[in-house]
């Protein structure tokens, strides 16, 4: 018997050798669940293999989620991938999405054409099925997936010459592409174009002129266009959008909750209302609550086209002047959405709230409600703050106390992170950056919410029924080594050995009384945690501290939420009569959907993602636009990241990441240690590191691509403040072992190089 097979019998476990080569052998995904099916492993020994595959994956042996793990290295059974060369006339593949601190390049996959997908050509993506052979791997193709633009979209712009090119207004795209085709376009145009040919330098022609780069609206169309989001409903969903809103709400079918003084409280320019929430004492010191959210899964149901292109986007994307909605405007913006004085169909969750603060029962219902209000949350804070509010208020703020006790006791994450607020004028330019205020206002909607989300979770897991999980997992051994050495570069100390919970890094950032170090340490926390993820399996919500949570309180923007909406339909007996027509008959979970959550789950997870960047580059564009007419004025900044090629800063108070490059530091050689990240002078001492704050000039503020650059406005270069407890620079390493310095500029572009437009740089 070998060492492996004995280590199983004695632990009832396979081996780790085992596991891996069932895993790189399985037919489809290997998660949790079919790895204890293969192996037999029942009861408790589940939380003995759990374990295993936690060490496995901290070893560094595997990687992935529960539901689907591969060999660390290695690429997951099913993912997307791009075509990338034709070999010997036989296509090349790489995965898609490929962590950027991987310490392997992205293995090529050798492509077997099959009939059910059409012939790929280079710069294709398609789903496949992966497979490890021998050395290398094998992709069966399993769907085309539609062509991404990101790169294609761009400025026409003219060289000495007169000949036209594409200056992309992605800032990670660097090069400009020749325009055989301008299709109408003139110099300065916003265009969408597409290659000609199969090299990805060919040229490209135009197929759609959007206009002016710099006019309202333009920015959020760039990061609609360049992350692929769906934005244009098809007729058929628009067709079931407008058969749905004659649906009936059935009264003997649904609790009555009209006469209940139910309130919404949202943002003054809130697009869609779908949670409200009331609240009066139980005379026992505690509270009872409802929390009223659309019911969405009435209106969309399985296998329609609604839920097909509900599925498809994930999720809403919200940008400063428009917002990309998860489902039609006649559903998100009015029928599902909660308004006063309007009959509206709800799933109403009710609770009772201990004097304590803990969620001590809960029960789900459909239910009708008629708003009593819809609040700006400023307006209910001011009533509350002057002594104005009614009863219903005042409850609500009675029961948040008791919440809010509770959540202290459980010590969540506390990250105070500012988040950026542009704010438009009436014809849709930049009237202000400001950074969003945080009220108490903000925290009563948000605690109740996340008690409606438990309520969610142990309401199916006591009727074992599936759940779609908002899981944040523990930080990663290898980011805690990561956080344990950045904060011993800074002279203070992380013992690894300890418990990690959420109140260790509550209490790390308490403990630090200068302001700019703690936004520092509040950077190196967020950093160390893991991202979050929807998933059927359960593994809690580490920055929450809460063992089972799901999301339940944003279908109408949140496909994961109607999910979970489907599911307490089902667990609860709560379907509706049939409707008449076309229309599906169902309104919760689908056979086929409890068969493949992790498939669904995995892929909202990822549109969530994708509309986050895109909501980000959007923003960062508003900010460069913002600052282009105050170029060449010097700003108090704080870096925010160092490189070896130069170090990031943002302007104190408005946002807007820019670049120094280390070749405008002068001739003085700056050596990069990465675990402590700082830019160090060999002569002078002279450190840069992630905190330090400068005055520096603005160089460039490129309203396209979101990019700034900054310059050091003096000779010397000095950051204007320090951060104390930093250690001495070390001497420069031996010949050979030190990180050469890096003098090109990785802003700048290829050709054309010295082309103007407009008043920007192009470099």
């Amino acid at each position: 018997m070998t060492k492996q097979n004995k280590e199983r019998g004695k632990q009832g476990l396979p081996s780790q050798t085992e596991i891996l080569e069932f895993i790189q052998t399985a037919d489809g995904p290997a998660g949790k669940r079919e790895i204890a099916k293969a192996f037999g492993i029942k009861g408790q020994d589940k939380i003995a293999l759990k374990k295993r595959l936690k060490d496995m994956a901290e070893e560094g042996l595997i990687d992935g989620k529960k539901t689907a793990y591969h060999r660390m290295g290695g690429v997951p059974k099913v993912t997307v991938l791009k075509v990338v060369e034709i070999a010997d006339g036989e296509p090349v593949a790489e995965p898609e999405s490929w962590p950027e601190d991987a310490p392997e390049k992205p293995p090529r996959l050798t492509v077997k054409e099959g009939k059910k997908v059409a012939a790929l050509k280079r710069g294709d993506r398609f789903l496949a099925r992966t497979e490890e052979r021998g050395k290398g791997w094998i992709a069966h193709p399993m769907k085309k997936l539609p062509a991404r633009s990101e790169g294609l979209m761009g400025v026409v712009e003219f060289d000495g010459g007169g000949k036209p090119w594409l200056a992309p207004v992605d800032k990670r795209v660097r090069n400009s592409s020749p325009i055989s085709d301008l299709g109408g376009a003139e110099e300065g145009e916003l265009v969408l174009c597409e290659r000609t040919g199969k090299s990805a330098r060919s040229s490209v022609k135009v197929v759609e002129v959007v206009g002016d780069p710099l006019a309202p609206g333009a920015f959020s169309l760039i990061a609609i266009a360049k992350h692929g989001i769906p934005h244009v409903f098809p007729q058929e969903a628009l067709d079931e959008a407008q058969a749905v809103t004659d649906l009936p709400l059935s009264e003997d079918k649904r609790e009555d909750l009209r006469n209940v003084p139910i309130v919404a409280i949202d943002p003054a320019d809130a697009r869609d209302h779908d949670d409200a929430i009331w609240a009066e004492p139980d005379g026992e010191g505690g509270y009872r609550a409802i929390v009223a959210i659309a019911d969405v899964s009435y209106y969309v149901r399985p296998r329609g086209a609604l839920d097909r292109e509900a599925r498809k986007r994930g999720n809403s994307v919200y940008f400063p002047d428009r917002v990309v909605p998860m489902l039609p405007e006649i559903l998100s913006a009015d029928i599902c959405s909660l308004v006063e004085d309007e009959d509206r169909a709800a799933m109403a969750c009710h609770l009772r709230i201990s004097p304590e603060g803990k969620i001590t029962e809960w029960r789900f219902t459909r239910a009708i409600v008629r708003l009593a209000a819809n609040i700006a949350y400023e307006d209910a804070q001011k009533a509350i703050d002057d002594g104005s509010a009614d009863e219903n208020l005042k409850n609500l703020w009675g029961a948040w106390d008791l919440l809010f006790t509770a959540r202290n006791d459980r010590d969540p994450l506390d990250l105070d992170m500012p988040e950026r607020q542009v704010k438009l004028n009436d014809k849709g330019r930049i009237a202000e950056i400001a950074l969003r205020e945080r009220l108490d206002a903000h925290r009563v909607v948000e605690d109740f919410m996340i008690a409606a989300n438990v309520a969610a979770a142990k309401a199916l897991e006591a009727k074992k029924a599936p759940v779609v999980y908002r899981v944040h997992e523990t930080p990663s051994r290898e980011k805690l080594i990561a956080f344990r050495d950045y904060l011993q570069s800074q002279g203070r100390k992380f013992a690894m050995g300890q418990v990690i919970t959420p109140g260790l890094f509550n209490r790390l950032i308490k403990d630090v009384s200068d302001p700019a170090e703690k936004a520092l340490i509040m950077e190196a926390v967020l950093r160390s945690q893991t991202q979050a993820y929807y998933g059927p399996a359960n593994s809690g919500h580490f920055g929450l501290a809460l063992g089972s949570y799901a999301h339940f309180t944003s279908p109408i923007r949140r496909y994961a939420d109607l999910l979970v909406h489907r599911a307490l339909v089902d667990a609860y007996g709560l379907e509706q009569p049939k409707p008449k027509g076309d229309i599906p008959d169902t309104t919760g979970l689908s056979d086929r959907d409890k068969s493949a959550l992790g498939n669904i789950t995995d892929a909202i997870s990822q549109t969530e993602r994708r509309a986050m960047e895109a909501e980000r580059d959007t923003i960062d564009r508003y900010v460069a636009a913002y600052l282009s007419e105050r170029v060449g004025e010097t700003f108090k900044t704080r870096i925010t990241g160092v490189q070896g090629f130069g170090f990031f800063a943002t302007i104190e108070g408005l946002g807007g990441d820019g670049l120094v490059p280390v070749s405008t530091l002068g001739r003085e050689y700056f050596r990069y240690e990465e675990a402590s990240q700082t830019l160090v002078g060999e002569n002078s001492g002279t450190q840069y590191a992630v905190g330090d704050k400068l005055e520096l000039k603005l160089a460039e503020a490129n309203a396209l691509t979101g990019a700034l650059k900054f310059e050091v406005p003096d000779s010397e270069g000095k950051p204007i403040e320090k951060r104390g407890n930093r250690p001495p620079p070390k001497k420069r390493p031996e010949k050979g072992k030190g990180a050469p310095r890096q003098k090109h500029d990785p802003n700048k572009r290829g050709r054309p190089g010295n082309i103007r437009h407009q008043g920007r740089k192009r470099k």
